[in-house]
């Protein structure tokens, strides 16, 4: 019987488990492809860290948009968590390459105008989706139904959507967890604000009475008419 001392136990306990790592981090021939693909159209496909063989597709550093050619290939990676496909403007119909990613924890669509409520459909199965980013897309209330079977989901960005305050209140109820951020509201017009009456100064009735009466004609001076006559009578008695 072979006897081990701490130190071998050690080492072939260190072995076992870099073998194990080395087992886990190979790839199907599949994948290899699919990564490859990916690289060739412009995106990265990185292992999110050296002991975490878990993939990360972005097509941020592609030059041009995201065709379906760029997507097709993700559907073989079965170990893609996080995908980043911002400003790349993804339509509803190349969306329908996403429904099957249900590993993915963290997707970026942002800034993809072209997407509507018909393309939310496409994500109602992935229930892992930890983080969701929608700014910029062109999704109502209606798109965020596909959502609410996200049990998981803890982080939803909609700024610049045309959700409302009582669609992100039906949301919240289906998942209470998720922390909903709209940001600034920066399409809607702002409301000019009408300057304040100023009450208008009681009138004084008595006072507008009395300006209305009509102030009396001042009547001719008998007194000084009668002194003409007499001036004038006696300048006939001097002519004379």
């Amino acid at each position: 019987m072979h006897r081990f001392t701490p130190l071998a136990l050690m080492l072939l306990l260190a072995a076992g488990l870099s073998g194990g790592a080395q087992e886990k981090a190979q790839r199907t021939d599949a994948e290899k492809k699919a990564i490859a693909k990916v690289q060739q159209l412009g995106g990265l496909a990185l292992e999110l860290a050296q002991n975490d063989p878990r993939l990360e597709v972005s097509f941020l550093q592609r030059d041009g948009n995201v065709s379906d050619d760029c997507l097709v290939p993700l559907k073989d990676l079965k170990g893609l968590v996080y995908l980043n496909l911002a400003g790349k403007e993804v339509t509803d119909a190349s969306m329908t390459h996403l429904k099957d990613l249900s590993a993915l924890t963290r997707l970026h669509l942002e800034k993809n105008a072209k997407i509507t409520d018909k393309g939310m459909e496409n994500l109602k199965g992935l229930v892992n989706l930890e983080y969701l980013n929608l700014y910029g897309t062109s999704i109502t209330d209606a798109g965020l139904a596909p959502l609410e079977g996200m049990k998981k989901l803890k982080n939803l960005y909609l700024w610049q959507t045309k959700v409302t305050d009582a669609g992100v209140a039906k949301l919240k109820k289906a998942l209470p967890q998720v922390e909903i951020v709209r940001g600034l509201d920066l399409d809607k017009p702002k409301e000019e604000k009408k300057p304040d009456k100023k009450p208008e100064p009681k009138k004084d009735k008595k006072a507008d009475a009395k300006k209305d009466e009509k102030k009396p004609e001042k009547k001719p001076d008998a007194k000084k008419d009668e002194k003409k006559t007499d001036v004038k009578k006696e300048e006939t008695k001097q002519k004379e």
